[in-house]
């Protein structure tokens, strides 16, 4: 195998006549191996796949391009992930990734390119630390395998196109597995790797909390245990990880807590405006036990939110399509690591391996499947790159040993249960691509029976490579068609809203399992409008006051139906948002941009969902009363009266057909729109009510 070389200079070939050096001459000679050549191809592919098309996305999930736009005109909105520019609210999660997205707002101008293109190259550079982490310990084949299985996996490729903090809480983790396999390699600067490490989980915590923390039981122990040190430095180099990730995820939480709340936003989702409360409560512990205070419909094991507890339900409903295609198959490869390793030395890399990557796997899915709270499919993704690891590395094992019995009807098993998978995968979705499952299925078969007859056969040297790299192929075609296929699916189509998920539309809820709508909408709900746009039904609270509706489509005291991501004929993007933007009026616009001046916030409206679009749309900052779903105590009664009597907020966006102002009103929300409807002369702005609260009745 050729190497990339080093420039190397080469004598002037004529010197000059009095005998003095000419100019030195180079020559540059380079050979690029085939494996960066691959590596390289690999990531230019996952870069056009994620990037292709990426606008048909628009402002994806609204509630957070609304916190991207305010951090790119407001410091202070950018620093606490507050929802508007002038720094009322906050979203409900801590902002790292509103940074990002921010950042790039400021440097390029907001939109959707500048939002979206920083997700996808996550993604991309995900892919490559998991690829240089594979390779250290195997070959450049299992680190591609791996990558590629990470690249191709279907939420994988719905949230590296999309704006949710996912993206960069995966590219976080997988750089933080990739610093642990450092510190385990080194014994003089494996204190430096382990506390890398705990830097990057940290800022995966100020991405998306809680869940940054499942990977530490399989970083500590894999370091404890295949840590080159003795082992009292092992610990003291785990204690000195322990305190990076503090200081990592600590400094802005303490920066948050020691400030006045009167000099800060409110904190999105706490009930005490607390980011403690909130870490530990609705965005921490209460997921497990379903206990969430500011909940948007979750409850103690409710199956409305991702179906029934247990270990069944990564492997059914709407779960199954968007991680589950070798998730069998990567349970299976951390037995064969596991065993592999054998009694080998304590330093092994094979067991290091199988207990970093294995318990990444086992201890995030164990959680996903037990947590009796609000979970979405799209959380999946965190399971996409341990899946990718294990059977990367599995199978470059059981590849180099295939001419035993036992490695070989490993390998040959695997492919079996991977074709059988993916066609009952696929069976849920029988008019789609319904050639799809039989080419896996035989592909499968032809695999299995080639790996187990093909050390058997007295062949030529030639024609075994040859039969060999067919089977290859085959075992990756196996593996990675069904997932490539929904891929591909989910590039083609615009996904918008909270709610986003890959591939066909209608897999979603059809392999059994999943309670609720088909996006996982909470009981109570008349179905979700689904991201690719497809019309749903929803109920209403029976309230009439403006802005507080329950449901997908229709108005507060209306029915009716509506559509996701184009605002027609009820709520424009439904419960939770998307798309709602479509639905603003160009009148709502200039009014508010016209009104804008002098006030601190040109509109008020009852749920981030429903203030987001019409923010975006004028450019304004619109306050979002209730935070996300309307049930934050955000403001009182007798604070928005008071914010009023001070000129500071214009007009108070109630319902219309663009449905603004809904959402699960309630409490003081619900208090508010009485109070507005009561006090102030209602107009409509094109299909929308509103109230100028500087006029009273």
């Amino acid at each position: 195998m050729s190497t990339i070389t080093e420039p190397r200079s080469v004598p002037p070939a004529s010197p000059h006549a009095d005998g003095r050096a000419g100019p030195r001459g180079f020559v540059t000679a380079y050979s690029i191996s085939r494996e960066r050549l691959l590596y390289g191809g690999l990531l230019l592919l996952t870069a056009i796949a994620y990037l292709w098309g990426l606008s048909k996305n628009g402002y994806a999930n609204e509630y957070y391009a609304a916190a991207v736009q305010a951090g790119s005109t407001s410091w202070k909105a950018w620093f606490f992930g507050a929802f508007d520019s002038s720094s009322f609210i906050t979203v409900d999660k801590t902002p790292a990734s509103l940074w990002v997205m921010g950042l790039s707002g400021r440097i390029f101008g907001f939109g959707v390119w500048s939002m979206l293109i920083p997700q996808a190259l996550m993604g991309v550079a995900s892919v490559a630390f998991l690829y240089v982490s594979v390779r250290r310990w195997f070959s450049a084949n299992a680190a591609l395998l791996a990558g590629a299985i990470l690249a191709l996996t279907p939420v994988a490729v719905l949230m590296f196109r999309f704006n949710n903090p996912d993206a960069l809480l995966i590219l976080l983790l997988v750089a933080g597995a990739w610093a642990v396999t450092r510190a385990i390699d080194s014994e003089r600067h494996a204190a430096r790797w382990m506390a890398l490490a705990g830097v990057l989980v940290g800022f995966g915590f100020l991405t998306k909390m809680l869940q940054a923390f499942l990977v530490l039981p399989a970083f500590g122990l894999a370091y404890l245990i295949a840590g080159k040190p003795a082992l009292g430095k092992r610990l003291l180099h785990s204690l000195g990880a322990l305190a990076a990730l503090v200081v990592g995820a600590g400094w802005w939480v303490a920066i948050v807590e020691l400030m006045p709340a009167s000099a800060r936003p409110y904190i999105g989702g706490s009930t005490t405006n607390s980011i403690l409360e909130l870490t530990l409560g609705y965005n921490g512990l209460g997921r497990l036990t379903g206990n969430e205070a500011g909940s948007v419909g979750g409850g103690v094991g409710n199956p409305g939110w991702g179906g029934a507890t247990g270990l069944q339900r990564l492997f059914g409903g709407e779960f199954a399509s968007q991680i589950a295609w070798l998730l069998p198959a990567a349970l299976l490869a951390t037995i064969v690591l596991v065993v592999a390793a054998g009694r080998a030395g304590r330093t092994d890399k094979t067991r290091a391996f199988a207990i970093l990557w294995g318990g990444w796997l086992v201890v995030t899915g164990l959680v996903f499947s037990y947590m009796q709270g609000i979970i979405h499919s799209y959380y999946m993704i965190a399971l996409a790159p341990a899946i990718g690891a294990l059977i990367g590395a599995a199978a470059m094992v059981l590849w180099r040993r295939r001419a035993e019995w036992l490695p070989r009807a490993t390998l040959a098993g695997g492919a079996l249960l991977t074709a059988g998978w993916s066609f009952s995968l696929l069976q849920a979705t029988p008019t789609w691509l319904p050639w799809l499952r039989w080419t896996i299925l035989i592909a499968g078969v032809a695999a299995a029976g080639l790996v187990m007859i093909l050390p058997e056969l007295e062949l030529r040297r030639t024609t075994v490579r040859r039969a060999g790299l067919f089977a290859a192929t085959l075992l990756a075609l196996t593996a990675l068609a069904g997932p490539a296929a929904y891929s591909i699916q989910t590039i083609s189509t615009a996904h918008a809203g909270a709610l986003p998920s890959a591939g066909p539309a209608s897999a979603a809820g059809r392999m059994g399992g999943g309670g609720g709508g088909p996006m996982g909408a909470p009981p109570g709900q008349g179905g979700t409008g689904t991201t690719n746009g497809q019309r749903g039904t929803g109920t209403t609270n029976g309230q009439g006051a403006p802005g507080t509706t329950n449901g997908q489509g229709g108005t507060a005291g209306q029915g009716g139906t509506g559509t996701t991501g184009r605002g027609q004929g009820g709520v424009g993007g439904g419960f939770l948002g998307g798309g709602g933007i479509s639905g603003v009026s160009n009148e709502l616009v200039t009014l508010l941009q016209q009104g804008a001046k002098g006030y601190t916030w040109a509109a008020a409206a009852v749920t981030a969902n429903g203030a987001a679009p019409v923010q975006i749309a004028a450019e304004v900052p619109v306050m979002a009363i209730g935070g996300f779903n309307g049930t934050d105590a955000a403001p009182t009664l007798a604070q928005f009266q008071e914010l009023v009597a001070q000129g500071k907020v214009h007009y108070f966006i109630g319902s219309g057909g663009g449905g603004f102002g809904g959402g699960r009103g309630g409490g003081t929300s619900s208090e508010i729109s009485t109070w507005v409807a009561e006090n102030f002369q209602a107009q409509t702005v094109g299909s929308t009510t509103i109230y100028d609260l500087t006029t009273t009745n």
